[in-house]
């Protein structure tokens, strides 16, 4: 059967990319009098029967409608750099068959990769049954004897069931609906489906869209349909270097990628490309093609050498980090091989429940509260502002609420009173604050810091590291080490091994060609195999944020807080009898509380959730002397829980500075002056109410 020439755009809406690299004939000539240079930003000319390879295909820019109800709709373009998270609104047209969803949508061993659908009916399988309505994530591509099939994950009361799914099967399928965040970048890299249009909806703006001039309308809320605009990436038979051609340039193609050798043109490769080579063919000698635009001070080498040794590829630990400042705050992602000290800083704690996250087996969470909390239950203790706390451990309480018994979560503490300990129960969904005590000044190395302590935690640069020339954690005044991840890296180095980094694999846009195996020798301890610390900016810091499996459970939901009438409405109303039915309790607050803030690892392989961000900077409240308050530990507390201090700075206390502590003793002051003027005028109200009678 003769295959039939079409052009450019219709191939390249029916390319697949997993089917790349295809060779095509030009069966058409592009001639233009003009630079094409000037239209496309490419200089480039075809010719009839002229061999290209197409090696990659990417989007460049979206093309934007906005729906508006009433009014004429209005189309803008958006570069893939646009600052700004959306949400998926999810598609009404069903799917087919599990085929048609394979052929559409990306499905991949990473979370990005993993779509969710549902089925109106039930799926009868060989695992079992997933029901009708029952959402359904595909986790992978599979094929077993022949027969291809996609694994799918259903979650059961936090338990996770697996079932395989054959491509053959039928039915109505769903996309679910996705209350998570993406950039326009990652839409287009995992969420859009081949064929079908995208609509989204505006999510969050990130801050640097203050720079950006933004064609969208400021107020603008509604859904916007996003439409893809490619490029394809080729070589020819006898160039060089990477040639980028949009998709709608008006030529006629043919596909002879079966009748003609692939071999005879140049390879170029991705960093991704690379990575994904299997070991054996590591290490290797490279060609740079097309160096990287932007890169840090450290790599620079990659902008001026013309070829590279590329030694390994393998995934590697970083802590991402933010600097604890309420305006403009850096972010860094820092290698455990970081040679700086760092001193511990103060944690801020919003709820009793993220000290019972925080605490740890290493050492007693000592806590100071600055906020004041009363509790609406019988048996459980209210907060003072600077009452102090030794963490223990959660517990369940039966206690009193609304006249009913019933059974909480708390945490049990010590309430340091004066030279004493009292054992007290705090609510889990007490709505306060506490600030962290802390007791030493030890220098602590990265690796030290993340095997003592659980992240978030909070420190300071000490002692900067020696062996780069600029750091730039030096001048920060403090930094959350928020969580550890996981991203892939290239060590890569100049060909007389005198500069060797480890360099990222997805924050690198840069082109190499394979030239042979190397079989010099390979770097060693002594030529000092560098890691850098990056900055990155926002879009990159919540890409990486997001993608986290939550690992812990959300906060207790708050009781519903009882009305109480003022004083002046009091004295209004007559006493009124009592009856003789006890009123019936008012239900518990049902507002969804905050979700804790979990761990994850590399930018493609989390879940996603933004949580919340501590950005506040945090200072101490004064506390006694640490010599005697250690002998009272040992002897009152009924846990015999010491505070571990370091033997060379036993009294070293960090204090807030002057204002913050005479605030503090404000709030104390006035708080204590309230409650005793409250119980005055209950009592003079009572006396009044007794003379009447």
């Amino acid at each position: 059967m003769e295959r039939m020439a079409m052009t450019l755009e219709k191939f390249t809406r029916s390319l697949d990319a997993k089917s790349l690299p295809r060779v095509l004939q030009i069966q058409s000539g592009y001639y233009f009098q003009g630079s094409v240079y000037e239209l496309f930003g490419r200089e480039w000319s075809f010719s009839y029967g002229e061999l290209l390879k197409i090696i990659g295909i990417s989007v460049t820019r979206l093309i934007v409608e906005l729906q508006s109800e009433g009014s004429k709709s209005m189309t803008v373009d958006l570069s893939l750099d646009y600052p700004g998270l959306f949400r998926i609104v999810a598609d009404k047209r069903p799917y087919a068959s599990i085929q048609e969803i394979v052929d559409s949508v990306c499905i991949s061993p990473e979370c990005l990769g993993q779509p969710e659908f549902r089925c109106p009916e039930e799926l009868q399988l060989a695992e079992g049954t997933i029901q009708a309505e029952e959402s359904f994530r595909l986790t992978a591509l599979r094929t077993k004897h022949g027969d291809s099939h996609v694994d799918c994950e259903v979650t059961r009361k936090d338990s996770k069931h697996i079932f395989t799914v054959k491509l053959s099967h039928t039915g109505e399928f769903y996309e679910c609906a996705d209350d998570q965040f993406y950039t326009l970048r990652e839409l287009v890299e995992w969420k859009m489906p081949k064929g079908r249009k995208r609509t989204v909806t505006w999510a969050k703006s990130l801050p640097s869209k203050e720079k950006c001039v933004s064609k969208l309308p400021e107020d603008y809320s509604g859904e916007l349909v996003l439409t893809p605009v490619y490029e394809l990436q080729t070589v020819s038979k006898f160039g060089k270097n990477v040639v980028f051609i949009p998709s709608t340039l008006d030529v006629e193609v043919l596909d002879v990628t079966e009748e003609s050798d692939g071999a005879c043109f140049m390879q170029p490769l991705s960093l991704r490309d690379v990575f994904a080579k299997p070991s054996e063919v590591f290490p290797f000698r490279a060609e740079i093609i097309e160096p990287p635009s932007q890169v840090q001070e450290e790599l620079g080498f990659l902008t001026s050498s013309k070829q590279v040794i590329v030694h390994g590829a393998y995934q590697t630990k970083r802590i991402l980090a933010s600097e604890i400042r309420s305006e403009a705050q850096r972010r860094f992602l820092i290698p455990m091989s970081y040679n700086g000290r760092f001193k511990r800083r103060p944690r801020m704690f919003p709820t009793a429940y993220d000290l019972e996250v925080a605490k740890s087996d290493m050492e007693q969470l000592h806590v100071v509260a600055t906020r004041a909390f009363e509790t609406e239950y019988e048996g459980l203790s209210s907060v003072l502002v600077g009452d102090q706390y030794l963490v223990h451990k959660r517990e369940t309480s039966e206690v009193i609420y609304g006249g009913r018994r019933k059974t909480v979560e708390a945490l049990a503490c010590e309430k340091m009173v004066g030279k004493k300990y009292e054992a007290v129960l705090i609510p889990m969904c007490l709505d306060g604050g506490f600030v962290e005590v802390v007791h030493d000044k030890k220098q602590y190395m990265l690796s030290e810091v993340c095997h003592r302590f659980s992240l978030p935690f909070n420190v300071k640069v000490s002692m900067r590291d020696l062996s780069v020339k600029e750091d730039p954690l030096a001048g920060a005044t403090g930094l959350q080490l928020e969580e550890m991840i996981t991203d892939p890296y290239l060590l890569v180095s100049t060909p007389d091994l005198a500069q060797c980094w480890e360099v990222p694999v997805n924050r690198t846009n840069m082109t190499l060609q394979l030239l042979q195996q190397w079989s010099g020798p390979e770097p060693t301890q002594g030529q000092a195999v560098c890691s850098a610390v990056e900055e990155i900016g926002e879009d990159c810091y919540f890409t990486l944020r997001r993608y986290v499996n939550a690992s812990v459970l959300p906060p207790p939901r708050p009781p519903k807080r009882h009305q109480q009438p003022s004083e002046d409405t009091l004295k209004l109303q007559p006493p009124r009898p009592k009856k003789s039915d006890p009123p019936s309790p008012k239900s518990p607050h049902t507002a969804k509380p905050a979700m804790p803030s979990p761990s994850s690892s590399g930018c493609a392989e989390q879940n996603t959730s933004i949580p919340r961000n501590e950005t506040s900077n945090t200072s101490l409240f004064a506390v006694p002397k640490p010599g005697p308050q250690k002998a009272i530990v040992e002897e009152n507390s009924p846990h015999n829980n010491t505070i571990k201090q370091d033997d060379e700075d036993t009294h070293d206390y960090e204090y807030i500075d002057e204002d913050e502590l005479d605030s503090i003793r404000r709030k104390f002051y006035d708080q204590s002056i309230h409650r005793t003027d409250k119980n005055k005028s209950k009592n003079t109200y009572a006396m009044q109410t007794a003379k009447q009678v």
